[in-house]
């Protein structure tokens, strides 16, 4: 079978014929890329060995971005289950499927327009179209301090404080959206102020809208003239046309069972709204590396990987895992999990957004208690890692959250967000082989220690 994608505003439709492997990445080819972004013709499977070397690591990185948009279920999430699962039967594992479904929506139309001004919009998943005029009404912006306020019919404009913004169902954002349809809203359109600029993907649940009436995210940088014309009382029109519905996604799960064995579960996830190159390389990098190393390094323990889809849908996919009983909480010795911004780029933000060479910071290593002193001495030096915080339910982020909340004696878990996360534009110029490759040794390094 060819897949066969269809990208419309970052949204992907899928047309199923083949599945075609990728060939093998030259290392020259892996050497050359550095921070220019790999075309998919260009983006070959890397080679099996060697795994712990910046050359194997660039080379995941670079086929990571190649696969393109990785939303729950379409092309390019498909593609890398394709290749992930390819990895873990080359080196032994056998391999299923664990499949479940994820709403997706193929864009028609998605603006704010008001006059002269016009800027795109990213709809708010699970997606309520607006009817194919538009939703038209006053324009407001909402003032927290003011509660009183009415605003029926209208297009209510919520300008969210500075921040990393990665989920629809922080406390913020969902009761400044539900208090606005309350008075009367038609539709609200969240403006994600943070370090960039751009819009940012909203994560949320994957069963039905949070909301009854359409929601939309405006880009910082698109949204001064919008505001405006809103304080002076003008009119809009928002549109979100297209089609949707739900769609098949799977996890990615490897196994080498050995009975009477102490568990390693290594886990990461493969989806995101868009390329996610910064957001999931720097895990899917180590992941890898990590699959190609432990059937051979770790002959008595009983090994499962997990490669979860369904990301964004509030982690659909790794909550499908944990209630499936494939990884008991008694049989697992030591799960360690690879989440978002495990290693990404940094940026200078005072100097428009010029590349560093240092990694983007807002990283979490949170472990165990018992594996505190191990983790400091095996991260110490790499930026956000090195400051390794006691697990806590309440204080997780991600699939973390999922898997604390299961109750696993034994975890090791990176959780964050880096300057582009959930952005359109996170690409392969956002990853850093050189973290990356930093962070899969010291989780070798770990998993050796508790285990081997």
């Amino acid at each position: 079978m060819r897949l066969d994608p269809a990208q419309t505003e970052g949204h992907t439709h899928l047309e199923f014929e083949t599945v075609s492997m990728p060939r093998d990445l030259s290392r020259r080819t892996a050497l050359a890329l550095g921070l220019a972004s790999a075309t998919a013709a260009e983006a070959r499977i890397p080679a099996m060995t060697p795994t712990f070397d910046l050359a194997s690591i660039t080379a995941s990185l670079a086929h990571y971005d190649s696969l393109g948009i990785k939303a729950s279920g379409g092309a390019g999430d498909q593609a890398t289950g394709v290749w992930l699962s390819k990895v873990l039967t080359e080196a032994g594992f056998g391999v299923t499927r664990q499949p479940f479904t994820v709403p997706w929506f193929e864009v028609g139309e998605a603006s704010l327009s008001s006059g002269p001004a016009r800027a795109e919009v990213l709809p708010q998943a699970v997606v309520v179209p607006t009817p194919s005029q538009g939703v038209e009404g006053p324009m407001f912006v909402h003032q927290a301090w003011s509660p009183e306020r009415r605003y029926d019919g209208g297009i209510v404009l919520v300008v969210l404080p500075y921040r990393r913004w990665s989920t629809l169902m922080g406390l913020e954002p969902r009761r400044t959206v539900d208090a606005c349809f309350k008075a009367g809203a038609a539709a609200v359109v969240l403006v994600t102020t943070g370090p960039t600029g751009e819009a940012l993907a909203l994560n949320a649940p994957a069963d039905k809208p949070v909301f009854d009436r359409p929601v939309a995210v405006l880009a910082p940088r698109d949204a001064r003239p919008l505001l405006a014309l809103a304080e002076q009382g003008a009119r809009a029109v928002l549109k979100v046309t297209g089609q949707g519905g739900r769609r098949e996604a799977y996890n990615v799960v490897g196994q080498i069972l050995r009975p009477g064995a102490p568990g390693l579960v290594v886990s990461t996830p493969r989806s995101g709204w868009f390329g996610c190159a910064g957001e999931r390389g720097g895990g899917i990098a180590a992941w890898v590396a990590l699959a190609q190393w432990a059937p051979k390094a770790l002959k008595t323990v009983s090994l499962t990987f997990l490669s979860t889809s369904g990301h964004e849908y509030e982690n659909e996919g790794g909550e499908t895992f944990l209630t499936s009983g494939l990884a008991p909480p008694d049989q697992t010795r030591l799960w360690v999990h690879l989440g978002a911004n495990v290693a990404s780029r940094d940026f200078n933000d005072l100097a428009g957004m010029v590349p560093m060479k240092s990694p983007d910071t807002q990283r979490i290593l949170m472990v165990t208690a018992d594996l505190v002193p191990l983790a400091e001495r095996l991260f110490a030096g790499q930026p956000g890692l090195e400051n390794v915080v006691a697990a806590s339910k309440a204080g997780a982020a991600g699939e973390m959250s999922n898997i604390l909340a299961h109750d696993y004696p034994t975890v090791a878990g990176v959780f964050g967000g880096h300057r582009f996360h959930h952005a359109r534009n996170d690409d392969l110029t956002r990853t850093h082989p050189e973290a990356s490759l930093k962070a899969a040794i010291a989780f070798r390094d770990l998993i050796s220690a508790r285990l081997g």
